[in-house]
């Protein structure tokens, strides 16, 4: 009898240590906004990134991660090529309606693949939504969720205001030429000799043309670029490497000689396939991981197996912000 109490007593307090977090699970995606942009002209390694969630986050039919929660994170990736930006964010921090702040640290991640319109001074505009996604399960404790609901506002759409500071320019009509008329021509006087003498001739003048100023053309409207648009489709990358040396990738062995490494989107996992001259040569699992900054050069990092054959463990690509860690 006395052990079923202790069982009972047991069990008890295990439902109420579970009743007192909410547990959100891996992969679980938070919709957001962002709240302040990110610029053209400045935009930089570690920036920091500010949004809040758009809509509820429930867990069992209870809410988790109330509206309008406020999240910090940072650009650990981004690539920009004329017409097309792309950012990876590691989110770190969520701040709820009540103060309580939550550590996101290597656990909420968001990719974006932006379409942007030339000459745009935004890249990611003022109410731009993405997601983040939980890469491992993030515990709450139940108390501060429910302080934070009761405290948190109905989910509406925010009458966000672009940032862009971009104005149109209307069209101009221009002007008209300017005609000065000339001096109309005078014809010849004739002055009739008289008996045995020539008459005589006193010439009329030309006259002057008519001068033409010419007016000005015009200058046609120049709108604003369209807003940046987040895209749902990840960016295909391609990047070419060397090998000095053979190496083997997924078991397969590559002999020295150039290759291509093609992936979609910036990770954190990614399906990479290498070809050697258009030709698929191996498929392996990687890693995509951020430098920090530009690399300087296209580098490959083999490393040794027990049986002494190399096995490529990791590449960088020249200008890029991000590397590849391969998986065997």
């Amino acid at each position: 009898m006395r052990l079923l109490v202790l069982a009972g007593l047991f069990s008890a307090l295990a439902c109420l240590a579970q009743a007192q977090v909410i547990t959100i699970p891996a992969g679980t995606k938070v919709a957001l906004a962002l709240t302040s942009p990110v610029w053209a002209k400045s935009v930089q390694l570690g920036d920091s990134i500010y949004a809040e969630t758009a809509f509820p986050v429930t867990v069992a039919n209870a809410m988790a991660i109330p509206p309008g929660t406020y999240v910090k994170g940072q650009i650990d990736i981004m690539a920009l090529r004329s017409g097309h930006a792309e950012f990876r964010i590691q989110f770190t921090q969520m701040v709820f309606a009540d103060g309580s702040a939550v550590g996101l640290t290597d656990n909420a991640l968001a990719t974006l693949n932006v379409v942007v319109g030339p000459g745009s001074d935004v890249l990611l505009d003022n109410g731009t939504q993405f997601e983040m996604v939980c890469q491992h399960p993030l515990t709450l404790e139940a108390a501060k969720v429910a302080a934070a609901v009761r405290l948190s506002k109905p989910a509406k759409p925010a009458p966000w205001k672009s940032a862009t500071r971009c104005r149109p320019t209307p069209a101009t009509p221009g002007t008209s030429d300017t005609v000065i008329p000339g001096t109309p021509s005078t014809p010849d006087t004739v002055i009739p000799g008289g008996p045995g003498m020539p008459d005589t001739v006193i010439p009329g003048s030309p006259g002057t043309p008519s001068t033409v100023i010419s007016g000005t053309p015009g200058t046609p409207e120049m709108p604003c670029p369209g807003p940046p648009a987040v895209v749902s489709q990840p960016a295909a990358h391609k990047e070419s490497f060397t090998v000095n040396g053979l190496v083997k990738v997924a078991g397969q062995l590559l002999p020295p000689g150039t290759y291509e490494a093609t992936w979609e989107g910036l990770g954190p996992v990614a399906e990479v396939q290498i070809l050697r001259k258009s030709k698929l040569v191996a498929t392996v699992q990687a890693q995509v991981v951020a430098l920090g900054k530009k690399a300087p050069e296209t580098e490959y990092a083999p490393v040794t197996n027990p049986d002494g054959s190399l096995w490529l463990e990791s590449l960088q690509f020249k200008g890029q912000t991000f590397g590849l860690r391969l998986g065997q």
